[in-house]
C-alpha cells in the first residue's frame, strides 16, 4: 500500500483512538453473545460501528469494535475496508495505544495519553456515558420517550438519533461537536450487553 495512505490511516487511528478513550479493556477475539441491551441498565457492553472524525482540515473514517467492562476497555479501529489501524486498551493501571506499524504510546490515564498523542487532553472518560446516552443531570434535552436528544458537557454538544421507538433503546447515531470545531460522528450498528 502507498506509504502516504498508510501514514494517513495510522494518524487517523491514533487521533480517533485517543478520542474514544476510557478506562481499560477486555479482548475482541470472539464476538459477544447477543443480549438485548437496555439503556438505563447497560453496564458492560460491546458495540460495532463506524466513525468519522473532522479536526482542522483533516477527515478520517473507519470501523470500530469496542468492549467496555468497568474500568477496562478495548477499542479496535480499522479502515473502511477492514484493515487494522490501531488498538487502544485502558484499565486502572493505565492507557496504551498500539498502531498498525507497531508503535506504542503509554500513559497513566487516557487524558495524559491524548495530551501526548494529540497535544491536548480530551474528556474521554465521559465517552463511555455519552455513547450510552447518559450524562450529568439537568444537562440533557429529552424526547417524548425520555431518551436524550442532546447532551451538553463543558464545551461539548452531543446529539443523538435512535433506530427504535422503544423507550430504553440505545443510540444508533451520535454526533459530538466541540466549540473549537472538532466533530465526531458514530454510527452504531450493533449493541451487546456483556455478562
Amino acid at each position: 500500500m502507498n506509504p502516504f495512505i498508510m501514514r494517513h490511516w495510522r494518524g487517523a487511528g491514533a487521533l480517533f483512538a485517543t478520542l474514544l478513550w476510557l478506562g481499560g479493556c477486555s479482548t475482541l477475539a470472539a464476538p459477544p453473545t447477543a443480549t438485548p441491551a437496555q439503556r438505563d441498565s447497560l453496564a458492560a457492553f460491546a458495540l460495532e460501528g463506524r466513525f468519522s472524525l473532522h479536526h482542522d482540515d483533516k477527515n478520517y473514517s473507519g470501523r470500530l469494535s469496542w468492549r467496555h467492562d468497568g474500568a477496562n476497555n478495548e477499542l479496535l479501529l480499522a479502515s473502511p475496508f477492514g484493515q487494522g489501524m490501531a488498538q487502544i486498551t485502558t484499565s486502572d493501571s493505565g492507557a496504551r495505544l498500539t498502531t498498525s506499524d507497531g508503535k506504542v504510546y503509554v500513559a497513566s490515564n487516557s487524558e495524559m495519553l491524548t495530551r501526548q498523542v494529540l497535544g491536548y487532553p480530551l474528556p474521554l472518560a465521559q465517552l463511555t456515558d455519552w455513547v450510552r446516552g447518559r450524562g450529568a443531570a439537568g444537562l440533557a434535552e429529552l424526547d417524548g420517550q425520555g431518551r436524550p436528544l442532546r447532551l451538553r458537557h463543558e464545551d461539548w454538544r452531543i446529539d443523538y438519533e435512535y433506530d427504535s421507538s422503544e423507550a430504553q433503546a440505545l443510540p444508533s447515531r451520535l454526533f459530538a461537536e466541540r466549540a473549537d470545531g472538532l466533530t465526531l460522528r458514530l454510527r452504531i450498528d450493533e449493541w451487546s450487553s456483556l455478562p
